[in-house]
């Protein structure tokens, strides 16, 4: 059997590649790799179309600032067609207008998709306005709230800020609901095909659903049976456990 020895480097910026639970990393931030998948992610969250992997690297495009601020003529100039040059350029002018609810998603943020997005603006109108007890407020769970603070503190404040959008949104915002209780779902469930649906249920009847067993959770649901040391820990602080999701939510 053929030996296969494992890579040092990255193979686009030669950075030393750090393991990590039996995975090789770049931790290059500015590896030309990452980068690149990160525009062609941004402008296929914002619908920008012709922005695909060839397109990106004909242009060259190293940040977002370089979508914005690329003229029309060098655009011509690397793509060699004047016709594909102006259909994206207006492409990425007309993508200057995005909700935040779509922006946020667009930046690669872990654990942050357009769920989690919605959550976020439906109790904020502005990105200014985001902070722990906002992220608390919408669900997320802990790691997904660091995770968005540590990109607004480090990314968006250091920078991303003067990219041209509102970083609005025209999300409605949830009615105000009295607090039922807050629920954590633990384990697979058989009264609902996914997680999501439920939550979206619970969420309309005034339940807050949190993805781990904070301190303020006071229902725990497991409809799976298996002992997990979720259900233990929640046993132990006194956490009422219910194995049929149709007990809160009914028929």
């Amino acid at each position: 059997m053929r030996e296969i020895i494992p890579p040092t480097n990255c193979p686009s910026c030669n950075e030393v590649l750090v393991w990590e639970k039996d995975q090789l990393f770049c931790h290059n931030t500015q590896c030309s790799g990452k980068t690149s998948k990160k525009i062609e992610h941004f402008a296929s969250t914002l619908k920008i179309k012709g922005l695909g992997p060839r397109t990106v690297e004909k242009l060259q495009l190293i940040d977002y600032f370089d979508l914005y601020e690329m003229p029309l003529e060098t655009m011509i100039d690397a793509l060699q067609s004047e016709k594909l040059a102006v259909k994206l350029f207006r492409e990425i002018q007309a993508s200057k207008d995005v909700d935040l609810v779509d922006l946020i998603p667009a930046f690669s943020i872990k654990l942050i998709g357009r769920s989690a997005s919605a959550k976020v603006c439906s109790v904020i109108k502005n990105i200014s306005e985001l902070n722990e007890d906002k992220c608390n407020e919408a669900g997320l769970g802990p790691i997904a709230t660091e995770n968005l603070l540590d990109w607004y503190y480090e990314e968006y404040a250091n920078g991303l800020d003067r990219l041209p959008f509102s970083w609005k949104t025209k999300l409605q915002p949830k009615a105000v609901v009295e607090l039922k209780g807050t629920v954590c779902i633990s384990g697979k469930l058989k009264s609902y095909k996914t997680k999501a649906a439920a939550t979206e249920v619970l969420e309309k009847m005034g339940y807050l659903v949190k993805s781990s067993l904070t301190k303020d959770v006071n229902i725990l649901v497991n409809e799976s049976g298996i002992e997990s040391a979720k259900t233990q820990a929640a046993r132990d602080r006194g956490v009422t456990i219910i194995t049929n999701l149709k007990e809160i939510i009914g028929n």
